[in-house]
C-alpha cells in the first residue's frame, strides 16, 4: 500500500570516462507492514523521466496499485530548511517545523508555518520560503491521521536502506561499470533486509486507516 522511491548518485566507469549514475531503490510496504525491495535499477543522473520508466517496469511486474508513494520531490525540505541555520539554533528551528506537519489539521498547520516564518525570518530571511512556495505538495498529507503521517513522512524505512548502500561509496571510489554497481547493491540489499523481521510500528493501526480511506480498491 505504501511506496518510497529515491536515487542515490554513484561514480561509475564507463569506456574510460568516469560518470554520475544514480540507482533508483524503490521500497515497498506490504500489506502485512513488511518492508520489502521492489526495484534497484541503474540509470543516469536523476530525473523524472527515467523514473516513470521506473515505475512503469513495476507496473509490468504486476503491481496493481499504490495508495501512497513517499517521493524526496521538495528535495528534502525539512534539512533544507535547516541547511543554513547555525548550530545553535538548529533544534530549537527544528522543534518549530515538527508544529507544522505535526498539526491536527491543514488550517493549524498553516498558521502555525506563517508563526515559524515569523519568527526566524529576520534572523534567515527566506529559510521558510520553501514551504510557503510548496505548500499544495506539503498539504494533501493532513488528510491522514497523525500515526499515518509518521509512517509517511518518517523516511527510515528507506534511508536504513541507503545508508548500508552509501557504505558502498565509501568503500569505494568508482565502480568498474554499471553491472558491478547494480551487484554491489543487491548483495547490499540482501544483507541489510535478512534483518528486516518484524512489521513497521503501528502497523495495525496504520492498515486499518488506510482500509477506510481505500477499501473500494483492495479488493
Amino acid at each position: 500500500p505504501i511506496v518510497y522511491i529515491d536515487a542515490i548518485v554513484f561514480n561509475v566507469r564507463d569506456n574510460g570516462i568516469i560518470r554520475k549514475q544514480a540507482a533508483y531503490v524503490i521500497l515497498g510496504i506490504s500489506e502485512e507492514g513488511h518492508k520489502e525491495v521492489l526495484s534497484i535499477t541503474i540509470g543516469e543522473s536523476e530525473s523524472a523521466k527515467f523514473w516513470l520508466s521506473v515505475l512503469n517496469e513495476l507496473k509490468n511486474r504486476g503491481v496493481k496499485d499504490i495508495f501512497v508513494l513517499c517521493a524526496d520531490g521538495l528535495t528534502g525540505i525539512v534539512r533544507n530548511t535547516l541547511k543554513y541555520v547555525a548550530d545553535k539554533d538548529r533544534k530549537e528551528f527544528a522543534n518549530d517545523l515538527k508544529t507544522i506537519y505535526h498539526a491536527p489539521d491543514e488550517e493549524q498547520g498553516y498558521r502555525n508555518m506563517q508563526v515559524v516564518a515569523e519568527k526566524w525570518d529576520k534572523k534567515y530571511p527566506r529559510s521558510m520560503d520553501r514551504w510557503k512556495d510548496n505548500w499544495a505538495a506539503v498539504s494533501p498529507m493532513f488528510k491522514f491521521s497523525d500515526i499515518v503521517r509518521r509512517v509517511i513522512y518518517t523516511t527510515n524505512a528507506i534511508e536504513s536502506l541507503n545508508s548500508g548502500f552509501r557504505r558502498l561509496n565509501r568503500s569505494r571510489n568508482v565502480f568498474p561499470d554499471s553491472k558491478a554497481l547494480l551487484k554491489a547493491l543487491y548483495l547490499a540489499a540482501d544483507n541489510i533486509t535478512k534483518k528486516w523481521t518484524n512489521t513497521l510500528r503501528d502497523w495495525g493501526q496504520v492498515y486499518a486507516e488506510l482500509s477506510v480511506m481505500y477499501g473500494e480498491r483492495l479488493s
